[in-house]
């Protein structure tokens, strides 16, 4: 089975420096970078109160965590292509729960994906592709919902660390 589905696309132009996007944005987040976070806690919780606290705990001001960030200016810059290019895996297990619980194939689009670059003219981009149009291709009004909140917070995180809306 193969669909075709529209994804709306999201780049915040900043008139601030790459280094400056990159710090206003991980400073909102929570880190669970390391693998053994999430288990070790889904192992010690004795109740989903419990699992909720935990999560919690690791949550940044945006509600969000980081799981995973590449520097891909980093590996770039040894073959010899000079570029401030970082990705991020980010979200959040209660959030996903939100959809999640309401459709399964939620599971492809959760943690989102974030893209902060310099663009060859000079400026800072954060890029991502809009969680609600992800899943509109799942046709579910439960997740449908739970994704445009989600929408709302990405954006607002979006706009925090650029300082201007896409």
């Amino acid at each position: 089975m193969i669909d075709r589905f529209t994804v709306e696309h999201c780049e915040h132009v900043s008139p601030r420096r790459f280094e400056d996007v990159v710090a206003a944005f991980e400073a909102e987040l929570g880190n669970v970078e390391d693998p053994a976070i999430i288990p070790r806690e889904v192992a010690a919780a004795t109740s989903q109160a419990d699992f909720e606290a935990r999560i919690r705990a690791y949550e940044g001001r945006s509600g969000f965590m980081r799981f995973l960030t590449n520097d891909h200016g980093a590996w770039m810059s040894r073959v010899g292509a000079g570029a401030k290019i970082r990705s991020y895996i980010i979200g959040n297990p209660l959030i996903a729960q939100t959809m999640i619980t309401h459709d399964h194939a939620v599971g492809l689009n959760v943690p989102i994906r974030v893209l902060i670059y310099q663009a060859a003219s000079g400026e800072a981009r954060l890029a991502y592709d809009l969680p609600s149009s992800l899943m509109s291709r799942l046709k579910n009004n439960e997740v449908s919902a739970a994704a445009i909140k989600l929408d709302a917070k990405l954006r607002a995180l979006a706009e925090l660390a650029t300082g201007v809306a896409a």
